[in-house]
Protein backbone atom coordinates (compact mmCIF):
# COMPACT_ATOMS: atom_id res chain seq x y z
CA UNK A 1 0.00 0.00 0.00
CA UNK A 2 1.43 3.39 -0.98
CA UNK A 3 0.97 6.66 0.87
CA UNK A 4 1.68 9.88 -1.02
CA UNK A 5 3.39 12.65 0.85
CA UNK A 6 0.49 15.08 0.97
CA UNK A 7 -1.85 12.46 2.40
CA UNK A 8 0.84 11.44 4.91
CA UNK A 9 1.19 15.03 6.09
CA UNK A 10 -2.58 15.32 6.44
CA UNK A 11 -2.74 12.07 8.38
CA UNK A 12 0.09 13.26 10.64
CA UNK A 13 -1.73 16.52 11.40
CA UNK A 14 -4.88 14.68 12.41
CA UNK A 15 -3.01 12.82 15.14
CA UNK A 16 -2.57 16.04 17.10
CA UNK A 17 -5.41 17.29 19.28
CA UNK A 18 -5.53 21.09 19.79
CA UNK A 19 -4.48 21.14 23.42
CA UNK A 20 -1.58 23.60 23.64
CA UNK A 21 -1.31 26.73 21.49
CA UNK A 22 1.79 28.89 21.29
CA UNK A 23 2.87 32.24 19.96
CA UNK A 24 6.19 34.06 20.12
CA UNK A 25 6.84 37.66 21.13
CA UNK A 26 10.07 39.60 21.73
CA UNK A 27 9.92 39.56 25.55
CA UNK A 28 11.30 37.53 28.43
CA UNK A 29 7.91 37.43 30.17
CA UNK A 30 5.90 34.22 29.70
CA UNK A 31 2.11 34.41 29.78
CA UNK A 32 -0.03 31.27 30.00
CA UNK A 33 -3.83 31.18 29.87
CA UNK A 34 -5.43 28.00 31.22
CA UNK A 35 -9.10 27.77 30.34
CA UNK A 36 -11.38 25.55 32.41
CA UNK A 37 -14.05 24.46 29.93
CA UNK A 38 -17.34 23.41 31.48
CA UNK A 39 -17.87 26.05 34.21
CA UNK A 40 -15.65 25.21 37.17
CA UNK A 41 -17.24 25.43 40.61
CA UNK A 42 -15.55 28.36 42.31
CA UNK A 43 -17.30 27.88 45.65
CA UNK A 44 -15.66 24.50 46.19
CA UNK A 45 -12.35 25.68 44.73
CA UNK A 46 -11.84 28.74 46.91
CA UNK A 47 -14.17 27.85 49.76
CA UNK A 48 -15.91 30.60 51.78
CA UNK A 49 -15.82 28.40 54.88
CA UNK A 50 -16.67 31.28 57.24
CA UNK A 51 -19.83 32.14 55.26
CA UNK A 52 -22.82 30.95 57.36
CA UNK A 53 -24.93 29.94 54.35
CA UNK A 54 -22.21 27.92 52.60
CA UNK A 55 -22.56 24.61 54.45
CA UNK A 56 -26.35 24.88 54.61
CA UNK A 57 -26.80 25.44 50.87
CA UNK A 58 -24.13 22.98 49.78
CA UNK A 59 -25.22 20.17 52.10
CA UNK A 60 -23.23 17.02 51.37
CA UNK A 61 -21.18 18.90 48.76
CA UNK A 62 -19.75 21.32 51.33
CA UNK A 63 -16.00 20.86 51.80
CA UNK A 64 -15.10 20.15 55.43
CA UNK A 65 -13.30 23.22 56.73
CA UNK A 66 -11.00 20.98 58.76
CA UNK A 67 -9.71 19.36 55.55
CA UNK A 68 -9.57 22.55 53.47
CA UNK A 69 -6.29 24.43 53.04
CA UNK A 70 -6.73 27.73 54.86
CA UNK A 71 -5.84 30.96 53.09
CA UNK A 72 -7.15 33.41 55.68
CA UNK A 73 -9.98 33.74 58.14
CA UNK A 74 -12.64 33.61 55.44
CA UNK A 75 -11.42 31.45 52.57
CA UNK A 76 -9.67 28.13 52.04
CA UNK A 77 -8.56 26.04 49.06
CA UNK A 78 -9.90 22.64 48.11
CA UNK A 79 -7.66 19.91 49.59
CA UNK A 80 -6.58 18.87 46.07
CA UNK A 81 -4.78 22.19 45.52
CA UNK A 82 -1.72 21.61 47.71
CA UNK A 83 0.78 23.04 45.19
CA UNK A 84 -1.26 26.18 44.60
CA UNK A 85 -1.62 26.57 48.36
CA UNK A 86 2.17 26.47 48.66
CA UNK A 87 2.49 29.05 45.87
CA UNK A 88 0.03 31.27 47.72
CA UNK A 89 2.15 30.97 50.85
CA UNK A 90 5.23 31.88 48.83
CA UNK A 91 3.54 34.98 47.43
CA UNK A 92 3.27 33.48 43.93
CA UNK A 93 -0.49 32.92 43.63
CA UNK A 94 -3.58 35.08 44.04
CA UNK A 95 -7.26 34.16 43.86
CA UNK A 96 -10.13 36.30 42.55
CA UNK A 97 -13.58 35.39 43.81
CA UNK A 98 -17.07 36.29 42.59
CA UNK A 99 -15.59 37.12 39.18
CA UNK A 100 -17.34 36.88 35.81
CA UNK A 101 -17.22 37.92 32.18
CA UNK A 102 -20.08 40.10 30.86
CA UNK A 103 -22.03 36.94 29.95
CA UNK A 104 -25.11 36.35 32.15
CA UNK A 105 -26.84 33.32 30.60
CA UNK A 106 -25.93 29.66 31.02
CA UNK A 107 -24.81 28.21 27.68
CA UNK A 108 -21.28 26.75 27.69
CA UNK A 109 -20.75 27.57 24.02
CA UNK A 110 -21.92 31.16 24.34
CA UNK A 111 -20.11 31.72 27.63
CA UNK A 112 -16.83 30.39 26.26
CA UNK A 113 -17.22 32.54 23.16
CA UNK A 114 -17.57 35.69 25.26
CA UNK A 115 -14.66 34.65 27.46
CA UNK A 116 -12.38 33.94 24.49
CA UNK A 117 -13.32 36.78 22.15
CA UNK A 118 -13.54 39.60 24.68
CA UNK A 119 -16.96 40.60 23.40
CA UNK A 120 -19.87 41.71 25.53
CA UNK A 121 -22.24 39.23 23.84
CA UNK A 122 -21.79 35.85 22.12
CA UNK A 123 -20.43 35.88 18.55
CA UNK A 124 -20.19 39.67 18.54
CA UNK A 125 -16.43 39.60 17.94
CA UNK A 126 -14.87 37.36 15.30
CA UNK A 127 -11.34 36.93 16.66
CA UNK A 128 -9.83 36.15 20.07
CA UNK A 129 -8.46 38.52 22.69
CA UNK A 130 -5.19 36.59 22.89
CA UNK A 131 -4.66 36.97 19.16
CA UNK A 132 -5.34 40.71 19.38
CA UNK A 133 -2.90 40.86 22.30
CA UNK A 134 -0.22 39.34 20.08
CA UNK A 135 -0.86 42.07 17.53
CA UNK A 136 0.20 44.70 20.08
CA UNK A 137 3.51 43.02 20.97
CA UNK A 138 6.83 43.33 19.16
CA UNK A 139 7.48 40.14 17.23
CA UNK A 140 10.73 38.24 17.42
CA UNK A 141 12.24 35.07 16.04
CA UNK A 142 10.77 32.86 13.37
CA UNK A 143 7.10 33.06 12.32
CA UNK A 144 4.69 30.71 14.04
CA UNK A 145 3.03 27.83 12.14
CA UNK A 146 -0.17 25.97 13.09
CA UNK A 147 0.27 22.20 13.35
CA UNK A 148 -3.18 21.44 14.68
CA UNK A 149 -6.33 21.49 12.53
CA UNK A 150 -8.17 23.42 15.26
CA UNK A 151 -7.22 26.58 17.18
CA UNK A 152 -9.22 27.78 20.22
CA UNK A 153 -11.22 30.94 19.71
CA UNK A 154 -9.02 32.99 22.05
CA UNK A 155 -6.07 32.59 19.65
CA UNK A 156 -7.88 32.93 16.33
CA UNK A 157 -7.22 36.03 14.26
CA UNK A 158 -4.73 37.84 12.08
CA UNK A 159 -1.60 37.14 14.12
CA UNK A 160 0.10 33.83 13.39
CA UNK A 161 0.24 31.23 16.14
CA UNK A 162 1.83 27.82 16.50
CA UNK A 163 -0.08 24.86 17.90
CA UNK A 164 1.29 21.54 19.02
CA UNK A 165 -0.17 18.46 20.66
CA UNK A 166 1.50 15.18 21.38
CA UNK A 167 0.01 12.06 19.83
CA UNK A 168 -1.08 9.24 22.11
CA UNK A 169 0.38 6.81 19.56
CA UNK A 170 3.89 5.37 20.00
CA UNK A 171 6.75 7.52 18.74
CA UNK A 172 7.77 6.72 15.14
CA UNK A 173 11.22 5.20 14.74
CA UNK A 174 14.06 7.28 13.37
CA UNK A 175 14.20 5.32 10.12
CA UNK A 176 10.64 6.40 9.30
CA UNK A 177 11.43 10.02 10.21
CA UNK A 178 14.49 9.96 7.93
CA UNK A 179 12.46 8.56 5.03
CA UNK A 180 9.81 11.24 5.43
CA UNK A 181 12.52 13.91 5.55
CA UNK A 182 13.93 12.60 2.27
CA UNK A 183 10.46 12.44 0.73
CA UNK A 184 9.79 16.10 1.51
CA UNK A 185 13.28 17.39 0.73
CA UNK A 186 12.49 18.63 -2.79
CA UNK A 187 9.08 20.15 -2.04
CA UNK A 188 9.51 23.75 -0.87
CA UNK A 189 6.14 24.00 0.89
CA UNK A 190 6.04 20.58 2.54
CA UNK A 191 9.72 20.63 3.49
CA UNK A 192 9.15 23.87 5.41
CA UNK A 193 6.11 22.43 7.15
CA UNK A 194 7.92 19.20 8.02
CA UNK A 195 10.84 21.19 9.40
CA UNK A 196 8.40 23.04 11.65
CA UNK A 197 6.95 19.74 12.84
CA UNK A 198 10.42 18.46 13.73
CA UNK A 199 11.26 21.69 15.53
CA UNK A 200 8.12 21.47 17.63
CA UNK A 201 8.85 17.81 18.34
CA UNK A 202 12.27 18.84 19.59
CA UNK A 203 10.81 21.55 21.85
CA UNK A 204 8.46 18.97 23.34
CA UNK A 205 11.49 16.95 24.37
CA UNK A 206 10.07 13.71 23.07
CA UNK A 207 6.98 13.96 25.26
CA UNK A 208 3.79 12.43 24.06
CA UNK A 209 4.57 9.21 22.25
CA UNK A 210 2.20 6.76 23.89
CA UNK A 211 1.38 9.37 26.57
CA UNK A 212 -2.08 9.57 28.09
CA UNK A 213 -3.44 12.91 26.86
CA UNK A 214 -5.27 13.33 30.16
CA UNK A 215 -2.03 13.33 32.17
CA UNK A 216 -1.99 16.92 33.41
CA UNK A 217 1.57 16.78 34.71
CA UNK A 218 2.85 15.53 31.36
CA UNK A 219 0.94 18.33 29.66
CA UNK A 220 2.57 20.88 31.94
CA UNK A 221 6.05 19.46 31.39
CA UNK A 222 5.54 19.51 27.64
CA UNK A 223 4.35 23.13 27.69
CA UNK A 224 7.32 24.08 29.85
CA UNK A 225 9.63 22.47 27.30
CA UNK A 226 8.46 25.03 24.74
CA UNK A 227 8.27 28.05 27.02
CA UNK A 228 11.62 27.57 28.75
CA UNK A 229 13.62 27.85 25.52
CA UNK A 230 15.29 31.16 24.78
CA UNK A 231 14.04 30.88 21.18
CA UNK A 232 10.67 29.45 22.15
CA UNK A 233 7.19 30.97 22.46
CA UNK A 234 6.29 33.51 25.11
CA UNK A 235 2.50 33.19 25.05
CA UNK A 236 0.61 29.93 25.55
CA UNK A 237 -2.92 28.68 25.98
CA UNK A 238 -3.73 25.35 27.62
CA UNK A 239 -7.21 23.84 27.44
CA UNK A 240 -8.62 21.77 30.28
CA UNK A 241 -12.02 20.10 30.01
CA UNK A 242 -14.44 18.21 32.22
CA UNK A 243 -15.49 20.97 34.66
CA UNK A 244 -19.27 20.52 34.11
CA UNK A 245 -20.21 18.79 37.37
CA UNK A 246 -23.98 18.28 37.30
CA UNK A 247 -23.69 15.01 39.21
CA UNK A 248 -21.20 13.19 41.42
CA UNK A 249 -19.40 16.47 41.89
CA UNK A 250 -17.24 15.83 44.93
CA UNK A 251 -15.15 13.04 43.42
CA UNK A 252 -15.09 14.57 39.95
CA UNK A 253 -14.08 18.04 41.12
CA UNK A 254 -11.37 16.60 43.36
CA UNK A 255 -9.88 14.84 40.32
CA UNK A 256 -10.16 17.94 38.14
CA UNK A 257 -8.53 20.19 40.72
CA UNK A 258 -5.78 17.65 41.36
CA UNK A 259 -5.04 17.73 37.62
CA UNK A 260 -4.96 21.53 37.54
CA UNK A 261 -2.67 21.58 40.56
CA UNK A 262 -0.34 19.05 38.93
CA UNK A 263 -0.36 21.02 35.68
CA UNK A 264 0.75 24.24 37.38
CA UNK A 265 3.35 22.38 39.47
CA UNK A 266 4.79 20.74 36.34
CA UNK A 267 4.97 24.13 34.62
CA UNK A 268 6.85 25.56 37.59
CA UNK A 269 9.29 22.65 37.73
CA UNK A 270 9.86 22.51 33.98
CA UNK A 271 10.39 26.24 33.60
CA UNK A 272 13.09 26.37 36.26
CA UNK A 273 14.55 29.86 36.49
CA UNK A 274 12.10 31.08 33.82
CA UNK A 275 9.28 30.64 36.36
CA UNK A 276 10.35 34.00 37.82
CA UNK A 277 9.23 35.61 34.53
CA UNK A 278 6.00 33.61 34.25
CA UNK A 279 2.34 34.55 34.74
CA UNK A 280 -0.39 31.89 34.62
CA UNK A 281 -4.02 33.00 34.38
CA UNK A 282 -6.73 30.41 35.10
CA UNK A 283 -10.36 31.20 34.27
CA UNK A 284 -13.67 29.55 33.36
CA UNK A 285 -16.73 30.68 31.38
CA UNK A 286 -19.04 31.01 34.42
CA UNK A 287 -19.56 29.50 37.85
CA UNK A 288 -22.10 27.10 39.30
CA UNK A 289 -25.19 27.38 41.48
CA UNK A 290 -24.72 27.98 45.19
CA UNK A 291 -27.13 25.23 46.23
CA UNK A 292 -26.53 21.58 45.38
CA UNK A 293 -28.97 19.93 42.99
CA UNK A 294 -30.68 16.58 43.49
CA UNK A 295 -27.98 14.49 41.81
CA UNK A 296 -24.98 15.32 43.95
CA UNK A 297 -23.82 18.17 41.77
CA UNK A 298 -24.41 21.81 40.88
CA UNK A 299 -25.92 23.49 37.84
CA UNK A 300 -24.78 26.36 35.62
CA UNK A 301 -24.32 29.57 37.57
CA UNK A 302 -22.65 32.98 37.28
CA UNK A 303 -19.94 34.13 39.72
CA UNK A 304 -16.75 32.05 39.57
CA UNK A 305 -13.10 32.01 40.63
CA UNK A 306 -10.06 33.09 38.60
CA UNK A 307 -6.44 32.55 39.57
CA UNK A 308 -3.03 34.03 38.94
CA UNK A 309 0.10 31.99 39.59
CA UNK A 310 3.75 32.37 38.72
CA UNK A 311 7.02 33.76 39.93
CA UNK A 312 6.10 37.15 38.46
CA UNK A 313 2.82 37.36 40.41
CA UNK A 314 2.43 39.69 43.39
CA UNK A 315 0.66 36.90 45.22
CA UNK A 316 -0.49 35.84 48.63
CA UNK A 317 -3.78 37.71 48.11
CA UNK A 318 -7.47 36.97 47.84
CA UNK A 319 -9.20 39.67 45.83
CA UNK A 320 -12.93 39.65 46.51
CA UNK A 321 -15.72 42.14 47.00
CA UNK A 322 -17.60 39.34 48.70
CA UNK A 323 -21.37 39.59 48.10
CA UNK A 324 -22.41 36.93 50.60
CA UNK A 325 -24.61 33.88 50.08
CA UNK A 326 -27.79 34.97 51.83
CA UNK A 327 -30.84 34.57 49.55
CA UNK A 328 -31.20 38.33 49.03
CA UNK A 329 -27.58 38.57 47.87
CA UNK A 330 -27.71 35.87 45.19
CA UNK A 331 -27.86 36.58 41.46
CA UNK A 332 -31.24 35.43 40.14
CA UNK A 333 -31.85 33.96 43.57
CA UNK A 334 -29.50 31.03 42.87
CA UNK A 335 -25.99 32.10 41.85
CA UNK A 336 -22.96 33.72 43.44
CA UNK A 337 -23.34 37.38 42.47
CA UNK A 338 -20.41 38.60 40.35
CA UNK A 339 -18.72 41.64 41.87
CA UNK A 340 -15.38 41.56 39.99
CA UNK A 341 -15.02 41.83 36.22
CA UNK A 342 -12.92 39.21 34.49
CA UNK A 343 -12.29 41.79 31.75
CA UNK A 344 -10.46 44.03 34.24
CA UNK A 345 -8.32 41.13 35.44
CA UNK A 346 -7.37 40.11 31.88
CA UNK A 347 -6.56 43.67 30.81
CA UNK A 348 -4.60 44.39 33.98
CA UNK A 349 -2.46 41.27 33.98
CA UNK A 350 -1.72 41.53 30.24
CA UNK A 351 -0.79 45.19 30.51
CA UNK A 352 1.55 44.55 33.42
CA UNK A 353 3.00 41.42 31.84
CA UNK A 354 4.06 43.22 28.68
CA UNK A 355 4.55 46.77 29.99
CA UNK A 356 1.86 48.41 27.87
CA UNK A 357 -0.72 51.04 28.76
CA UNK A 358 -3.73 49.34 30.35
CA UNK A 359 -6.39 51.70 28.99
CA UNK A 360 -5.11 51.42 25.43
CA UNK A 361 -4.74 47.65 25.69
CA UNK A 362 -8.23 47.28 27.14
CA UNK A 363 -9.67 48.93 24.03
CA UNK A 364 -7.90 46.30 21.91
CA UNK A 365 -8.82 43.30 24.03
CA UNK A 366 -12.41 44.42 24.69
CA UNK A 367 -13.51 46.44 21.65
CA UNK A 368 -17.08 46.86 22.93
CA UNK A 369 -15.94 48.22 26.26
CA UNK A 370 -14.26 46.81 29.34
CA UNK A 371 -16.36 46.15 32.40
CA UNK A 372 -15.07 46.80 35.89
CA UNK A 373 -12.47 48.99 37.49
CA UNK A 374 -8.71 48.30 37.43
CA UNK A 375 -7.71 45.81 40.12
CA UNK A 376 -4.46 47.48 41.13
CA UNK A 377 -1.00 46.01 41.03
CA UNK A 378 -1.08 42.33 40.10
CA UNK A 379 2.55 41.52 39.30
CA UNK A 380 5.95 42.14 40.80
CA UNK A 381 8.01 45.01 39.44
Amino acid sequence: MSLDRRNFLGATALLAAPRILFAQAATERRFVFIIQRGAADGLNTVIPYAEPAYARLRGALAIDSAAALKLDGSFALHPSLANLHALYGAGQASFFHAVASPYRDRSHFDGQNVLETGGSAPYQVKDGWMNRLLGTLPRGGKPAVAFSPGVPMALRGAAEVTSYAASALPQPNEDLMTRVEQLYATDGQLHALWSSVLEARGMAGGAGGGTNRQDAAALGRMAAGFLARSDGPRVAMIETNGWDTHSGQNARLATQLKGLDSLVAALQEGLGSVWAQTVVLVATEFGRTVAANGTGGTDHGTGAVAMLAGGAVQGGRIVADWPGLAPANLHDGRDLKPTLALDALVAGVCAESFAVDQEQLARVLFPHGMRGKPLGKLLRA
